[in-house]
């Protein structure tokens, strides 16, 4: 598994089980799984989990699928 994967599967997972939670309490969580300097990647996916599923949610058309 790429390393991509594993941090949008962690990040996903996580915030599957903390819906209220915010990129500090990720990084307590999960943040020691990955290396020391991803905090920022960490909370890039956690922008892109929510920005996915929110789009989801509304109904809103992702890039590419606009017709």
């Amino acid at each position: 598994m790429r390393w991509r994967e594993r941090v949008r599967t962690a990040v996903a997972s996580w915030r599957d089980q903390n819906p209220a939670g915010n990129a500090e309490e990720l990084i307590a969580a999960i943040g020691r799984r990955f290396h020391r300097d991803y905090d920022v990647v960490l909370r890039a996916v956690l922008f892109a989990v929510e920005r996915h599923r929110a789009r989801q949610v509304t109904g809103v058309a992702l890039p590419g699928q606009m017709r």
